[in-house]
């Protein structure tokens, strides 16, 4: 899958480097880390709303 859309986000400089810290610690980017944890977060509350997940792949064969 090739990204590209861009998403732009206000931060606190606060939050940021708590975020460059967790990426750090988890050997990731801050871009990579940042992903992840939103594709996380987004697939419990569409699940949680019965709703389906539109970047995850169902295999059918």
């Amino acid at each position: 899958m090739s990204k590209t859309e861009w998403l732009k986000i206000r931060l606190e400089p606060e939050e940021k480097e708590g975020f460059q810290q967790a990426a750090d610690i988890a050997g990731a980017s801050l871009s990579s880390w940042m992903r992840e944890r939103l594709r996380r977060a987004a697939v419990r509350e569409l699940e949680d709303a019965s709703r389906p997940v539109p970047f995850i792949r169902i295999n059918r064969r």
